[in-house]
């Protein structure tokens, strides 16, 4: 596998830095700890800018190539924010922000991109300027990406192409994934209120009982994705929350229902989400309750860009040998704010390998060190193919 032979040489001070992330996980847009170690950093190895403050709390660190003949900009983004999840890896560098833990490996994301920037501003071996993107926020709907998007980010760095990267526990490490197209799934945020009239378990027939209504809702909202939507269109509806109620012999007035929708078309989820409204609301007609849906639409679908793609799988077979880049993956529908800047630039998305380890989101969850150098390699690789020098 070739491997950046200066990547390998400066390896450890990599593992020292997602380590020391780890210990110190940060929740959405307070990444402030994180930020501040990411700046100090890009400064440290001599970019030739470091702005703070993009999109809240995000970082960017501008690296110029030792020609600059070219114009074009690329961007590689990798998000800082951990998840509100009780560590449970027993790793001698846990968490030691009680209820919060990298669980879905933003601290290895956040070390390789640092990597990747120490080894492009030593060599520069690259024509034009490569943009390093510090992310808050992708977790939990906070949608960082966004934010930075919103801020000016593509414009004001001029960046033509926009890349990024996320570990996937299962695949071996030294492996990649990718595909183009639709890559990860849109999320839509389900909320019902069903309404009806409270009253004594004893007597159910002088109330109007919202919790069977709710029940009767929750499962015919399934019928959905087996009944309305093109079988072979990528659907997940999943009802994950029934609140209601404060004791044993009291019919509550009120329940909440909620969950989510993901789908790998607008059209699909425009469609199962006119349904949610019909099934909900008609259900609860037909039982003299009344339901209040609200829908709130999270992150677009991830779809990647077929040039780019064909670039980023071109690096990846440099990198691992083509044997271990699946090109065709299955879309993933899980959700990603990476969504946001493909929205506004070319590019791709693409799955390194953790190797056998808990899954995402999981409390025993950790990334894997020996990948790496294998990401930071990509990194490296994917600026010197897409700004060659003459």
């Amino acid at each position: 596998m070739p491997i950046i032979n200066r990547i390998h040489e400066f390896a450890d001070d990599v593992t020292a830095w997602r380590r020391d992330l780890h210990r110190h996980p940060e929740l959405q847009y307070d990444v402030h700890r994180t930020a501040d170690m990411v700046a100090q950093r890009l400064k440290e190895f001599g970019c030739d800018e470091v702005v703070t403050g993009i999109g809240k709390t995000g970082v960017v660190g501008v690296i110029k190539g030792r020609k600059s003949t070219s114009a074009k900009v690329v961007g590689l983004r990798a998000d800082m924010d951990a998840l509100p999840i009780e560590e449970e890896t027993g790793a001698a560098y846990a968490s030691t922000n009680k209820g919060v833990m990298h669980a879905c490996g933003h601290d290895g994301h956040t070390s390789m991109l640092l990597g990747a920037a120490r080894y492009l501003a030593e060599t520069r071996n690259f024509d034009g300027a490569a943009v390093v993107i510090f992310q808050p926020a992708e977790e939990n709907g906070g949608a960082g990406a966004r934010a930075m998007v919103q801020d000016g980010l593509m414009d004001r760095f001029k960046i033509d192409e926009v890349y990024g990267m996320h570990n996937m526990p299962g695949m071996p490490v030294g492996s990649f994934a990718l595909k183009s197209g639709a890559m990860m799934a849109s999320s839509t945020r389900i909320e019902i209120e069903v309404e009806g009239t409270g009253g004594h378990a004893a007597k159910p027939h002088l109330c109007v009982d919202p919790l069977i209504v709710a029940a009767e809702i929750a499962t015919s909202l399934q019928l959905i994705v087996s009944r309305n939507v093109d079988p072979l269109a990528g659907t997940v509806l999943s009802i994950t929350q029934i609140h209601a109620g404060t004791a044993f012999n009291i019919i509550p007035d009120r329940v909440y229902v909620a969950g989510t929708l993901r789908t790998l078309d607008n059209a699909t989820r425009e469609q199962a989400e006119i349904r949610i409204h019909e099934v909900a609301t008609g259900i609860a007609a037909a039982h003299r309750c009344k339901a209040h849906v609200t829908l709130t639409t999270g992150y677009p679908v991830t779809e990647n860009h077929p040039e780019q793609t064909g670039i980023a799988a071109r690096v990846a077979q440099e990198i691992a040998g083509a044997a271990r880049v699946d090109t065709a993956m299955q879309p993933s529908m899980g959700a990603e704010d990476f969504s946001f800047m493909l929205l506004e630039r070319p590019g791709a998305f693409i799955f390194i390998g953790n190797g056998d380890t808990a899954g995402l989101h999981n409390a025993k969850y950790d990334f894997n060190d020996a990948a790496s150098p294998v990401g930071m390699s990509y990194w490296a690789r994917l600026v010197e193919t897409v700004l060659p020098i003459a």
